[in-house]
């Protein structure tokens, strides 16, 4: 199958340089949100990337200020309003779900570069790859509770599989954002380097990975996951269930149309 041919205008890119591929979220103007373009490209991308022997290491990056903000609010808001949540965050949780599963189950090494913020869905896709790499100025921000939902992206998949339940429990509830070097001393964030160096350092160790043969890569990392106590379809099943719970209460309307006045 061909490699898929990225436009500039595409919700995700897709670059590849002998082992390694690079996937880069396109919506800086949205802060690279999550709304359903994208989620349908990501899983497209993501498929292809599986299938492709070639490719040893995937890169995960974002266009402009952000890595991203999480879900569009914008959408989702719209979606609250006129009472029909279920069936516009039911899909496009189906597609970036099964961009998640396809991550986590595919025998490469993914790795997140994170510079700027990466928030809610974002911040959840940053350490549900296995292996995140950050600027050091960069942020990390729950955004769940606030809203009054509960996490979805593979948040809880990546977040207590790395820090446990207690650790987990803190960062979703009890913090309104955490700081990069917070992340390494959480065992979030593989390293840190100064944001003008994030490209080049990234690159480094995605390098580094793809000189791992491919049993190596695709054994040790099917057989840490096994490790976990949920399966990923079975926890990411959870996951939609209880946001779209949560998405139907006048709460978060509320929530959501306070967060998007802001700065109109």
């Amino acid at each position: 199958m061909p490699a898929p041919v990225s436009k500039p205008d595409d919700p995700a890119l897709l670059r590849i340089d002998g082992a390694i591929a690079t996937i880069t979220l396109n919506r800086p103007a949205a802060f690279n949100s999550v709304n359903l373009a994208i989620a349908q490209k990501l899983e497209q991308l993501a498929s292809y990337i599986e299938g492709d022997d070639a490719i040893k290491v995937v890169v995960i990056e974002g266009e402009g200020r952000a890595f991203s903000a999480g879900g569009d609010l914008q959408t989702i808001g719209a979606a609250a309003e006129a009472n029909n949540v279920t069936p516009v965050v039911g899909e496009l949780l189906k597609h970036y779900h099964a961009f998640i599963e396809i991550i986590r189950r595919m025998p490469k090494i993914s790795l997140s570069s994170v510079h700027g913020s990466a928030a809610g869905a974002g911040m959840g896709l940053a350490f549900v790859t296995d292996l995140c790499i950050a600027a050091d100025d960069a942020k990390f921000t729950p955004a769940y509770a606030k809203i009054g939902v509960s996490p979805d992206g593979g948040s809880t998949v990546g977040i207590v599989g790395t820090v446990g339940s207690r650790r987990a429990l803190q960062i979703f509830l009890a913090e309104d954002s955490f700081t990069a070097q917070q992340a390494y001393e959480w065992g979030l964030v593989v390293k840190t380097v100064p944001a003008t160096e994030l490209k080049a350092a990234t690159r480094r160790l995605a390098e580094r990975l793809a000189q791992n043969p491919p049993a190596a890569i695709s054994g040790t990392k099917s057989l840490i996951y096994a490790a976990a106590t949920t399966p990923v379809k079975q926890q990411l099943d959870a996951e939609e269930h209880k946001i779209i719970m949560a998405m139907n209460t006048e709460e978060f309307r509320l929530a959501v149309k306070k967060f998007t006045s802001k700065g109109k």
